[in-house]
């Protein structure tokens, strides 16, 4: 593994990680308020196409953060939707 790829997924990590608590406290309390539709929708189609471009260029730190980030996001809006 190259630098340039621990360097990659170090990044996907923390930024990964800085997201997870967030998410986590939504999904628990199903509290969607603070959340606006049309910023998460974007939000989780820009994520969406962060993990297909990762997947299409072979980017495993891509590939990798996105796809985390998109289940936690997926699910976000599908309560922002479900519990307005």
């Amino acid at each position: 593994m190259n630098t340039i790829t621990i360097i990659g997924l170090v990044a996907a990590f923390c930024t990964t990680l800085s997201f997870l608590p967030q998410a986590i406290k939504t999904i628990r309390t199903k509290d969607t308020s603070g959340i606006s539709l049309s910023m998460y929708g974007l939000f989780t189609l820009g994520t969406f196409l962060w993990l297909l471009f990762g997947a299409l260029s072979s980017n495993i730190p891509v590939t990798a953060a996105n796809f985390v980030t998109l289940i936690f996001a997926a699910i976000i809006l599908f309560y922002k939707i479900k519990y307005k």
